[in-house]
């Protein structure tokens, strides 16, 4: 399932989190938010191991998908 299906079902608080924190590392409660909307397990492969700090992180065209949704832009 894609970012934009499961999106919608994370509490407010948890996407503005994810919008001001861009592209950082993702906290554990975060994660398991996520895949109980639909998206990603922890331990799924579209997670991208990047970074000096060890954890999870959006990949590339998800950071791209979040910032062209805060900026209510429409995604290509």
């Amino acid at each position: 399932m894609g970012i934009e299906q499961w999106w919608a079902k994370l509490q407010p608080s948890t996407q503005e989190w994810l919008i001001e924190n861009n592209g950082d590392v993702v906290p554990p409660a975060v994660v398991a938010e996520i895949a109980q909307a639909g998206g990603p397990a922890g331990d799924d492969s579209w997670w991208a191991g990047q970074g000096e700090t060890p954890g999870h992180y959006f990949p590339d065209e998800a950071i791209d998908w979040v910032e062209t949704t805060a900026n209510d832009e429409e995604a290509d």
